[in-house]
This record gives structure tokens, sequence and C-alpha cells, in this order.
């Protein structure tokens, strides 16, 4: 019964591989419905632009005025359908494509006062927090409002005579305690908030940066992780408890308990560790819980390995800690490790079929693990209830002795001997 189960259990990993919805997920949007073209829009300061520029993602606009042979660029960038606990960014990399580099203009509500705040931020880490900074070219009249759930930042910029094509992104986050500005997210249209404009013309040309397959990068990051611990973890954790108790399957339990765990622990190692320090090293490692538990789940799976090692024959006095230590840490990794996964969802942000596709094979690893301990709950636990052969000869020897002691010192004795013992005992003549 063991062994059919675990290959359903396996026939159900590959479905998950194969699942058309874990190939062809893609990240949820949202139908706002037709966005109003930058020309039609009329400032409230009563300012205009030369030319304007519809952006290809986050519901955004460019609106400027440039002087070629001053490299005067009077702008205005618009982020529509935001919320006034946001903040929005527009910058220029006058150095290359991408977010390291990027020369910003920062802006967002004070969520005491409502007073906008704009300033500038110069980006020279993966990890910044978008702290005030002054660019390397010069910048004046930054300011910024917020109407109607729109925010507009207003900048005069000043860059090299005859610059003609620039990198330019733009970008949103939210707006943590304190006004502290938050991560923006990672997937999506945020990803894609960048490209190549033509100050001249107006032509804007998206850019193929590394950051337009980090989309890719996380999908096999959330891939690897959700087959290696999510899936073949727990199957190892199963494999090692439920087959272990039937004497046939001795050590069949232990290569597959074994062969699951390091195949999970590898795959993790190499594409879901790997994947994270290629994420880390292009956008910047930032501290957020799902990393964190990453981490510790890779330590303590290490751990695992190493525990091996030291693992005391079976008849050693100290086999048992052992047991208690290993099984302890294996049950700890496998709970983290789905929690993660679940994590990952949120961050990742892909097609509902992920999910689905995971929990239903969680639900089933669930599901054989109760009914196996229903069926091995009388051999696993059984023996707490019942009495050992050893304390019920005990008993019975016990029981055995008082009634000889008690023959030997009332057997002979007769009724009168008895009255008089009772008399003396109660001080009655």
């Amino acid at each position: 019964m063991s062994l059919s189960s675990i290959a359903i259990l396996v026939l159900m990993c590959f479905m998950f591989l194969s699942c058309p919805l874990f190939t062809t997920a893609t990240t949820t949007t949202t139908d706002q419905g037709p966005q109003p073209r930058c020309e039609a829009h009329i400032f409230n300061n009563g300012k205009h632009y030369r030319s304007c520029k519809d952006l290809p993602v986050l519901d955004s606009f460019l609106h400027f005025s440039y002087a070629r042979e001053t490299g005067v660029l009077d702008v205005a960038y618009r982020h529509a359908n935001l919320e006034s606990s946001s903040w929005i960014a527009w910058a220029i990399n006058p150095t290359k494509k991408g977010m390291l580099g990027a020369q910003c203009l920062v802006a967002y509500r004070n969520s005491t006062s409502g007073v906008m705040r704009a300033y500038t931020s110069s980006i020279n880490s993966y990890a910044t927090m978008l702290q005030e900074s002054p660019l390397s070219f010069g910048v004046s009249q930054v300011s910024a409002e917020y109407v109607d759930g729109e925010m507009t930042i207003f900048a005069t910029l000043v860059l090299p005579p005859n610059t003609t094509v620039v990198n330019h992104l733009w970008q949103d986050g939210p707006l943590k305690g304190g006004d502290r500005l938050g991560m923006h997210a990672m997937s999506g249209d945020h990803l894609k908030s960048m490209s190549t404009l033509d100050l001249l013309s107006g032509q804007v040309t998206p850019t193929k940066s590394v950051n337009g397959n980090m989309l890719l990068v996380k999908r096999i990051h959330g891939l690897v992780n959700t087959v290696s611990w999510g899936i073949l973890m727990p199957i190892g954790v199963m494999a090692a408890r439920y087959m272990k108790i039937y004497e046939t399957l001795d050590p069949t339990w232990f290569y597959v308990h074994v062969i699951c765990q390091l195949t999970g622990y590898v795959a993790g190692l190499l594409g879901g560790l790997g994947t994270a320090i290629y994420m880390a090293y292009h956008t910047g490692m930032r501290s957020t819980a799902h990393t964190v538990i990453g981490i510790l789940i890779f330590c303590l799976g290490l751990l695992q390995i190493l525990a091996l090692k030291a693992r005391p024959g079976k008849d050693h006095k100290y086999r048992t800690y052992w047991n208690w230590y290993h099984h302890t840490v294996g049950y700890v990794v496998v709970v983290l490790s789905v929690y993660n996964i679940y994590k990952g969802f949120v961050i990742l942000q892909p097609g509902s079929g992920w999910k689905i596709a995971y929990t239903a094979i969680i639900c089933a690893i669930g599901a054989f693990a109760i009914v196996m301990e229903m069926l091995q709950f009388k051999k696993r636990w059984g023996g707490l209830f019942e009495k050992k052969p050893e304390d019920q000869e005990a008993n019975q020897s016990g029981f055995a002795n008082e009634i000889s002691n008690f023959e030997k010192r009332w057997g002979d004795k007769k009724p009168e001997d008895l009255e008089a013992n009772q008399s003396a005992s109660t001080g009655v003549v």
C-alpha cells in the first residue's frame, strides 16, 4: 500500500511539472479601461510642454521641452491611478541602461500633513532606499503635486549639450510607517518600466536589459524551489516515517528517503539558491521575510546532511537523542518550506494556476499522511496504552508475595488469638 501511494504522489509531481498553467502562467493584470492620452492633459499650474509621450507601462506619461543647444530639459512626469500612500520616481541614467547609476526625481505625499515632498536621489547601489542626494547633472525647480489620484513631478534638468538620446526609467512603490519608502514590486510591469527616449523626436524604444529576463528567472526560482523543497522533501519525510514501520521495506525506505532529500537539496541549491544569488546581484539583496526563511532552510538542510556523519549506531545509547534531533529539524524544514513557498507566490504574483496546482499536491500529501497515521496508530502508539509483559509479571509477582506474607503471619493463628491481638491493638481489656 505504501509503495502504490508513493507512486501516485510521484505521478502527481510529474503532472505538476508538466501542468500548462505552470508554463503559461502570466502576471495578473486588471483592466482599468482606456487611459487619457498625454496631449489632452492640462496642468493646473498652466505649464505647457512641446512634447509628450504615453509611457508603455504603469499608467505613466512624460511631458518635456528640450533645448539641444543648452541641454536644458523641462520635464513633467505623471503617474495616474495611484494611491496617496505611494511614492513615484522618474530617472535618467546617463551611463548605462537599468537602475544602477540612475539619477532620480522622487516624490511622495506626507502621511501626516498631506504636503507633497519632491527631491533628488542618485542610485549607487541596488540596495538603495532612495535617500536624498545630489545628481550628477544640474537640476532645479523640483516640485510635485497630487490631484485626483494622479501624482506629478516637475523639474528642470541641465544635460550635457547636444544630448539627443537618454536612457530613462520610472517606478512606483508603497509608503511604509514614518514615510519610509517601501520596495517596489519585483514582477510584471515594474520590471518593464524602462526605455530609451529620443529627446528630439519623442520616440520611446523599450529597453532590453537584465530586468527584462528577471521575470523568467523568478519563475525558474519559484518552480525549482516548489518542486525540491515543497514536494520532494515532504515525500522523503513520509518515506522515512511510514515505510520504515514495515520490515519488508527495510532498507528500501532509507534509499527512498535519502534520494528524495538529497535530490531536493541539490536541486534547491543549484536552481533555487543559484537564481536567488543571480537576482540579488542584479537587483540587490533585500532583507525580506522570504529571504531570511530561505537562508534558514538551506542552513538547516545542510545541518541535516552533516548530521549523517555523526549518526550513532542503532544500539548506541545516544541514538535516541540523535533521532529526536534529526526528526525535529526535518519537520521544521518541511513546514518552513511550504510556508515560504506561499510567501514566494505573493511576491511573484503568478497566475492562479501555480497556487492551485501546488495546493492540490500539498493537500494530497497531507491526506496521505493522515490516512497512514490512522492505519499505523496502533503499531506506533499502542504501546503507550498497554502494559508491558514485564510490568504485568512484576504486578503478579508483587501480589503473590503479599499473599505469601499474609499467610505466614496469620495462617497458623487461632480465632481467640486474633481477637486478643485486636484488643491489644485498640487498648480494650
